[in-house]
């Protein structure tokens, strides 16, 4: 793995350093150094020491003659941040996080990390749920009544094959992965993901349909929508955000086109993609699940949707399997 962009957090708050640093950091950037004006050490300023400063100061007048040498000396770009930021509890942050990220994948892009699909381990799951009999009258050609979109970024390869290899057959649900990836690996993925299990694998590409029992990978070159038909449809524009497919934008989508018939799951991740959706599909009745962070690779995206409040179920990919399974049981038996 390269080593991630080398970012220095200059704040006259520590809190505000702090906040800084810590999303600097869930993005999977290296947070070199984090003062206050007073403290820095010359030696930061100078050629190679970074690639990037991020600042914020409640007041610039104050800190005039640090900002005038700050501009003057330093090696690396500066990016000025436009205001306090909130607490992590505060519905705002999301926001504010997604705003920063935007900045610094803009100055320095995207953090160099790699996805092995090549060392997903290859072990049968420790659950395998037998296929409970109300699940015998679904057909896998029908139209989805229900639909489920997984959002996955730094070791969720992993997680949600784990997921998946629990699951029974005839599953009356219909998912929509949406894997931070480079778009060359998508049918790679695939093909790792619908290997040894009952679940149907395949790229959602413009004009495919999602079915009961098959998983549908969201394109990384454009933005899909949903149609009630169970259609995928180009929306003929890039994902919004700094990270391509946006899980809040599947989220999004993919509420807007099968209304309460949908739920999440925010599995292994870096960053806070899915913290702004999730939020608005709990709102509305839908449920919103969580992937542990004991069994993470990395937590921070599904312990940033979980601070929001809304995840009113975090488990290990296994968990999570038998709890959507007992929850469709129950759908159909009270049908």
């Amino acid at each position: 793995m390269t080593a991630p962009g080398r970012v220095g957090v200059i704040a006259d708050s520590t809190l505000q350093g702090h906040l800084l640093s810590s999303a600097v950091k869930a993005q999977g950037y290296q947070v070199v150094v984090n003062t206050d004006p007073e403290a820095l050490e010359q030696r930061w300023l100078a050629e190679g020491a970074l690639d990037l400063w991020v600042v914020d100061l409640s007041s610039e007048d104050r800190w005039q003659s640090f900002l005038d040498n700050l501009l003057e000396e330093a090696a690396a770009p500066i990016l000025f941040c436009d205001g306090q930021a909130p607490a992590r509890t505060d519905a705002r942050y999301p926001k504010w996080e997604r705003r920063l990220v935007t900045k610094l994948v803009d100055f320095i892009g995207k953090p160099a990390v790699e996805e092995r699909l090549d060392v997903i381990p290859q072990r049968p799951p420790t659950v395998k749920i037998p296929t409970p009999r109300e699940f015998e009258t679904i057909r896998p050609g029908d139209r989805p009544r229900r639909v489920w979109v997984l959002g996955a970024s730094l070791g969720g390869p992993a997680a949600v094959k784990l997921f998946l290899d629990c699951l029974p057959a005839n599953l009356p649900v219909a998912f929509v992965l949406a894997q931070h990836i480079d778009g060359s690996f998508l049918d790679t993925l695939c093909g790792v993901l619908g290997r040894d299990n009952n679940i149907d694998c395949k790229v959602g590409v413009d004009g495919s349909a999602l079915r009961h029992g098959e998983l549908a990978i969201a394109p990384v070159d454009y933005a899909v929508k949903f149609r009630h038909d169970g259609r995928i449809q180009s929306t003929g524009q890039a994902w919004e955000g700094p990270y391509a497919p946006s899980i809040d934008q599947v989220i999004q989508h993919v509420s807007e086109g099968f209304g309460n018939a949908c739920g999440a799951i925010l599995f292994s991740g870096m960053g806070n993609d899915g913290a702004i959706a999730a939020p608005r599909l709990a709102a509305s009745g839908c449920p919103v699940w969580a992937q542990s962070a004991d069994t993470c690779a990395v937590s921070s995206q599904p312990d940033s949707v979980r601070e929001t409040g809304c995840v009113s179920f975090s488990g290990s990919p296994e968990q999570l399997a038998l709890q959507l399974v007992e929850r469709l049981r129950r759908e159909l038996k009270s049908a």
